[in-house]
C-alpha cells in the first residue's frame, strides 16, 4: 500500500487513538489508501470543489479527497474519538478540513454548499440509506450538490440503481431514478475493510438531473409507498391504500391495474402522483 501523503499509515493513526471501529455506529474502516483515492476520484477531478464527507472515522477518505486536490473539505464525525486523529489531517492540509463534531442525521447540509459543492463519504451503514433518502428529497431541486459518491452495502446500491423488472427494483430505485442519474461504479470486497462486514459494498455514484416543477415529493412517495407495500398485488390492489379512487390515477398513468409495481416504469408513478388529489392545496 503506498501513501498518499506524509501522515503516518492508518493502522498506526488507529493504533495511536485507539479507534475501534464500533458496530453501533455503522463504523468499518478503510485502511487503503489507494482504495481511497479510487472513490475520491469517481465523480472526476476535485480542484476547485468543496466536499461534504459523513463519517470520516479515522480520516482515510478524507485524507484521499485532500490529497486529490479537493479545496476543502468539511467532515462531519458523530464520534468523539476520531477527532485527535481528523485533527491532525487537519493540520497537515492547512485550512482546507473543517470538522463538525455532530450527528450526520441533524445537519442542514444546504448551509454547508459554498461554490461547487459535491457529497463523498463512506457512510455508516445503518444511516445511509435515510441520509441518501434525505438528500434526493429536498427541495428546491437541483439540489445545492453537482453529485453524490457514496459506499453502500452492495444490496442497498442493487436498489438504488435498479430498473423496472428487476428484483431489486422499489421505492428507492424510483426515488433515485426519478431524480438523478445512478451507476454503480465498482465493487468493494470484505477484505478492504475492518472489522470485514459480511456482505460486499459498493460504490455508488448519483448525478441530480432535472425534474418537473409543482409535483411535490411527498405526492410522489405516497404512491410509490403504497403500490410497493404490496408489490405482488395488481396495483388495483395496492393502490386502494391511498384512499382515494384508484380507476383516476390508472387512467392517468395509462394502466389497466393488473401491473405489479415492480414492472412500472418510473413515468406511470410519476403521473399517478401527479393525479393525486390535492396537489394544487
Amino acid at each position: 500500500m503506498s501513501q498518499i501523503d506524509n501522515l503516518p499509515p492508518l493502522r498506526d493513526v488507529i493504533a495511536t487513538h485507539g479507534l475501534r471501529a464500533k458496530k453501533e455506529l455503522g463504523q468499518n474502516f478503510l485502511f487503503d489508501l489507494n482504495l481511497t483515492a479510487r472513490i475520491a476520484r469517481v465523480g472526476g477531478s476535485l480542484e476547485g470543489v468543496r466536499v461534504i464527507e459523513v463519517g470520516p472515522g479515522p480520516g482515510g477518505l478524507t485524507r484521499a479527497l485532500l490529497a486529490e486536490g479537493a479545496r476543502e473539505v468539511i467532515a462531519i464525525e458523530r464520534d468523539a474519538r476520531a477527532l485527535p486523529a481528523l485533527a491532525e489531517i487537519s493540520e497537515a492540509y492547512p485550512g482546507r478540513l473543517t470538522v463538525i463534531a455532530g450527528d450526520a442525521m441533524e445537519i442542514d447540509y444546504r448551509t454547508l454548499a459554498d461554490g461547487p459543492t459535491r457529497i463523498i463519504a463512506n457512510l455508516p451503514y445503518n444511516i445511509g440509506t435515510q441520509l441518501l433518502t434525505g438528500w434526493l428529497t429536498m427541495e428546491p431541486w437541483p439540489p445545492f450538490f453537482e453529485s453524490m459518491t457514496l459506499m453502500f452495502q452492495r444490496e442497498v446500491a442493487e436498489r438504488i440503481c435498479a430498473k423496472p423488472s428487476e428484483d431489486p427494483y422499489g421505492r428507492l430505485g424510483v426515488l433515485a431514478g426519478w431524480r438523478s442519474e445512478a451507476r454503480i461504479a465498482f465493487n468493494v470486497g470484505k477484505q478492504a475493510f475492518v472489522p470485514p462486514p459480511n456482505v460486499t459494498s459498493a460504490v455508488v455514484h448519483l448525478m441530480p438531473k432535472p425534474v418537473e416543477e409543482g409535483l411535490p415529493v411527498r405526492h410522489v412517495e405516497q404512491v410509490t409507498k403504497a403500490a410497493f407495500g404490496q408489490r405482488r398485488k395488481m396495483v388495483r390492489q395496492s393502490l386502494k391504500s391511498l384512499g382515494v379512487p384508484v380507476e383516476g390515477l390508472l387512467a392517468a398513468a395509462e394502466l389497466k391495474g393488473d401491473e405489479r409495481a415492480e414492472d412500472l416504469p418510473i413515468s406511470a408513478f410519476l403521473a399517478m402522483a401527479r393525479a393525486l388529489p390535492g396537489l394544487r392545496s
